[in-house]
C-alpha cells in the first residue's frame, strides 16, 4: 500500500537492448547510469570466458545509439571485472573494476580522466569494489566486497570512513554487492550473502535491515535503489525479482518482469525475418514442466521474466531501470502511479 493508502504499482514501459558483442547492444551488462541530460550508459561485463565486448555504452529512451567506451585490459581507460557505475554530479562517470582494484573515471563523453585505488585491508584500500554511490556532497560510498565493507571516499579518492566486517549481526556484512544513498543521506546495502539489505546512518550507524523474514524474503540481492519518498527497490537476483518496500521496510510490490521486444530487437528481425519466422513459431511463455522447481528455470525459459536481474538504478523523473544480466538488456518501468 501507499502512503494514502492507495494500492502501489508500477507500469511496464519498455526493453532497451540487444544482445551484441560489439556496437549497438549489451553483452552481460550488470549496471547502468543516467547522466543529467538523460543520456543511460550501460555496462557491459561481457562472460568470463572471454574479453570480446566489454565496455561502457551510451543511448537514450528511444533506443538512439551514441557509441561506446572502454576496452578491455589494466591500461588507462581500460577495465578487465567492472561491476558498477555511477555519475556525480559534475556527469564524471566512476567505474569500479574487481580486477584491477580500482576506481576509474571518465567525462560524460567517455574519455578517461584517472583513476585511483589499490588491493588491500587497510583504510582506504579495496578488495573487489562493487557497488557505488554519491551522497549529495559527492562523497562516494563504495561497497568492498571481498572486505565485507563499506568505504566512503571524495571523488578524488581520499579516504573519509568505512564500516563493516564479515558475520551476519547487525551492521556486519557477508560479499555485500549494490548500495544506494536515500533523500536523507542514509545509506542502504545490498547485504549479498545475508539475503537481506541493511540500513545505515551516513557515518555507517546500522539503523535497520529488512527482507530477510517473511515469506518473500530476498535471495541474494544484487542491487538497492531508493526515492524521493524513501521507497527502497532492491534487485532480487536470487529470486529472479525486483521487490520494492516502503520507508519502514514493508514489503509494497514484487515484480517477475513484463519484457517485449526492445526497438533495437525489432529492427534485427525486420532485416533477419528467417529469425522473426522462427520465433514467431516458438512458444516464449510455456506451460512449465513439473521438474522446473527454481525461479532460475522458470525464468530461463520464459522470455519475459527478469532473467538475471543484478542492478536497479532511477532516474531523475521516477522510472525504474532493471539491468538483465543474463537476457542482456534493461527493463523499464514509468514512475509510480500514486504519491
Amino acid at each position: 500500500m501507499s502512503s494514502n493508502g492507495a494500492p502501489f504499482s508500477l507500469t511496464y514501459g519498455l526493453t532497451l537492448g540487444l544482445t551484441s558483442l560489439e556496437g549497438r547492444g549489451f553483452s552481460n551488462p550488470v549496471d547502468l547510469a543516467v547522466a543529467s541530460d538523460g543520456r543511460i550508459y550501460v555496462l557491459s561485463r561481457t562472460s568470463p570466458l572471454h574479453s570480446y565486448g566489454i565496455r561502457v555504452g551510451m543511448l537514450d529512451l528511444d533506443s538512439e545509439y551514441y557509441g561506446d567506451f572502454g576496452s578491455y585490459g589494466s591500461g588507462e581507460g581500460q577495465f578487465v571485472w567492472p561491476t558498477a557505475i555511477a555519475f556525480d554530479s559534475r556527469d564524471r562517470l566512476f567505474l569500479a573494476d574487481e580486477h584491477n582494484q580500482r576506481i576509474t573515471v571518465f567525462d560524460r563523453s567517455g574519455t578517461y580522466l584517472e583513476s585511483w585505488g589499490a588491493r588491500g585491508t587497510a583504510d582506504g584500500d579495496i578488495n573487489g569494489p562493487s557497488g557505488l554511490a554519491f551522497d549529495a556532497d559527492d562523497g562516494l560510498y563504495v561497497v568492498d566486497h571481498l572486505n565485507h565493507r563499506v568505504q566512503k571516499f571524495t571523488a578524488d579518492g581520499d579516504w573519509l570512513l568505512g564500516w563493516g566486517g564479515q558475520g551476519d549481526a547487525e551492521g556486519e556484512l557477508d560479499l555485500p554487492w549494490g548500495i544506494a544513498v536515500g533523500p536523507d543521506g542514509n545509506v542502504y546495502v545490498a547485504d549479498w550473502r545475508n539475503d537481506r539489505v541493511q540500513k545505515f546512518t551516513p557515518d555507517g550507524q546500522y539503523l535497520a535491515s529488512f527482507g530477510d523474514t517473511g515469506e518473500e524474503r530476498l535471495s541474494r540481492p544484487s542491487g538497492v535503489a531508493v526515492d524521493d519518498r524513501g521507497r527502497v527497490y532492491v534487485a532480487d537476483w536470487g529470486n529472479e525479482r525486483v521487490r520494492v518496500y516502503d520507508a519502514d521496510g514493508d514489503l509494497l510490490l514484487s515484480l517477475r518482469g513484463e519484457a517485449t521486444l526492445s526497438k533495437w530487437a525489432e529492427q534485427f528481425m525486420d532485416a533477419n525475418r528467417d529469425q522473426a519466422v522462427a520465433r514467431a513459431a516458438s512458444d516464449l511463455d510455456p506451460p512449465l514442466a513439473a521438474d522446473v522447481d527454481t525461479p532460475y528455470q522458470e525464468s530461463a525459459r520464459i522470455e519475459h521474466y527478469f532473467w538475471g536481474p543484478v542492478s536497479v538504478k532511477l532516474d531523475r523523473q521516477g522510472r525504474l531501470y532493471v539491468t538483465e544480466a543474463n537476457r542482456h538488456r534493461v527493463q523499464v518501468y514509468l514512475p509510480p502511479t500514486v504519491a
